[in-house]
């Protein structure tokens, strides 16, 4: 008897801009009023949560405590301001990682959608 491996579906976020996300809140950390955000899970495994988010302008505060996130920027705008750092500004293809115990201010300019990936802290035991 031959051992057959265990199918594995596919798992794809077709048309990501079109996405719907849920109802849009208010940004907890919001620093300018009316900054909404939506987002919603593609995959998610224990440690590893892979999906989108969107964002209306505004400006408003991130810290990464606990997890690394890398983000796809999908459309729009956002400048993103560190202490220490010169402001840098994404757009549609760019890439940004933020490890954990980051902090830094997102300024955005036009409703930015991101494919996230979160990967949580991997703490030793013992």
């Amino acid at each position: 008897m031959t051992d057959q491996p265990t199918a594995v579906p596919t798992v794809a976020g077709l048309a990501p801009t079109a996405r719907d996300l849920g109802p849009a809140v208010p940004k907890p950390t919001a620093l300018t009023e009316g900054v909404l955000e939506a987002s919603g899970s593609l995959w998610e495994v224990p440690g590893i949560d892979v999906g989108y988010w969107e964002c209306t302008p505004g400006r408003f505060a991130a810290a990464r405590e606990g997890y690394t996130e890398v983000c796809q920027f999908l459309s729009g705008s956002v400048t993103i301001e560190v202490d220490g750092e010169e402001p840098v500004t994404f757009g549609a293809g760019d890439t940004l990682i933020t490890p954990s115990g980051w902090r830094g201010v997102w300024d955005v300019h036009e409703t930015v959608r991101k494919l996230y990936v979160i990967i949580d802290d991997v703490r030793s035991v013992g």
